[in-house]
C-alpha cells in the first residue's frame, strides 16, 4: 500500500496522502481533479451529463465515457458518481514516477467503491495496460472495485439511452399513479397496451418509463424496446 500516493480535490482544496490513510475518503463528493479540454478540430467528444444520482453534472471525455456514466448513474444500488475522482501515483520497476487519473469514482449503497476506466478493448496500449493493471493492485489493496470497460452491446445502450430521457424526477409520477402502475405489472405484460389500461399512453407511458429507469419496473432491455415488450416487477428482472 505504501507505493501508492492518491491525490484529490474538494471545496477545501487539493490534497495527497498514502493510499493507506484515504480509505475513508468520500471521492464520489469531492471535485474533478482535471478539467476537459475542448478545442477546434477534437477527435473526442468532451461534455456533461447530468446524472439523476446526484443531481448535478457528470464530466465525460468520449462517447464511451458518457454511456457508462449513464449506466452506473441507470443502476439503483449507486448513490454517488464522479468523475476525473482522482490521482493515482507510483513509481514503476523503473523508478519513474508514474501518474494516473481514472474515469469515474461511483460508491454503491452498501458503502462499496467502484473505479472506473473506459477505453475501447482493442486501443489498450501497453502503456495502458501497464497503468490499469497498476490502478487495478491499488484498487484491491484499499478495498476498492475496479473494472476497465470498452464498447456496450448496442441494443442496450440504446435502451438505456431512450430511458434516460425520463430519469428527471419531473416525469415521476405521484405516488397514486405509481401504486397503480406497479400493480397494473405485478404480471409480465405488454409494455403500450397494459399502460394504454390507465390512459392515454402518451400521459401514462413517461411515468412507465420512468419506473424503468428506478429499477422499481424492469424489462428485457437486450431486445430492442417496443410496443409489445413485457415490463415486469423489478423482482423478476
Amino acid at each position: 500500500m505504501d507505493q501508492f500516493e492518491v491525490g484529490w480535490r474538494d471545496a477545501e482544496g487539493e490534497h495527497r496522502r498514502p493510499l493507506a490513510d484515504v480509505l475513508s475518503v468520500e471521492f464520489e463528493a469531492g471535485l474533478p481533479v482535471r478539467g476537459f479540454p475542448s478545442y477546434r478540430g477534437q477527435r473526442n467528444f468532451p461534455g456533461l451529463y447530468w446524472s439523476a444520482t446526484t443531481g448535478g453534472h457528470v464530466g465525460f471525455e468520449s462517447w464511451l465515457e458518457r454511456d457508462h456514466a449513464m449506466l452506473l448513474d441507470f443502476t439503483p444500488e449507486v448513490t454517488g458518481l464522479l468523475s476525473q475522482p482522482l490521482w493515482l501515483f507510483w513509481k514503476d520497476e523503473r523508478g519513474k514516477r508514474i501518474s494516473h487519473a481514472p474515469d469515474y469514482f461511483a460508491r454503491f449503497e452498501d458503502g462499496r467503491g467502484l473505479v472506473v476506466d473506459c477505453r475501447p478493448l482493442d486501443r489498450i496500449d501497453s502503456r495502458s495496460a501497464a497503468k490499469f493493471a497498476a490502478t487495478r493492485t491499488a484498487c484491491e489493496v484499499a478495498g476498492w472495485g475496479y473494472r476497465v470497460v470498452g464498447e456496450v452491446d448496442a441494443v442496450r445502450m440504446v435502451n438505456v439511452r431512450w430511458l434516460a430521457g425520463y430519469r428527471h424526477p419531473r416525469h415521476g409520477a405521484d405516488e397514486g399513479l405509481a401504486a397503480r402502475l406497479l400493480a397494473l405489472f405485478s404480471a409480465p405484460s405488454p409494455l403500450v397496451p397494459q399502460a394504454a389500461l390507465l390512459g392515454d399512453p402518451i400521459t401514462v407511458l413517461p411515468a412507465v418509463f420512468h419506473l424503468l429507469w428506478l429499477g422499481r419496473l424492469a424489462a428485457d432491455l437486450s431486445r430492442p424496446l417496443s410496443d409489445a415488450t413485457l415490463v415486469s416487477p423489478a423482482a423478476t428482472r
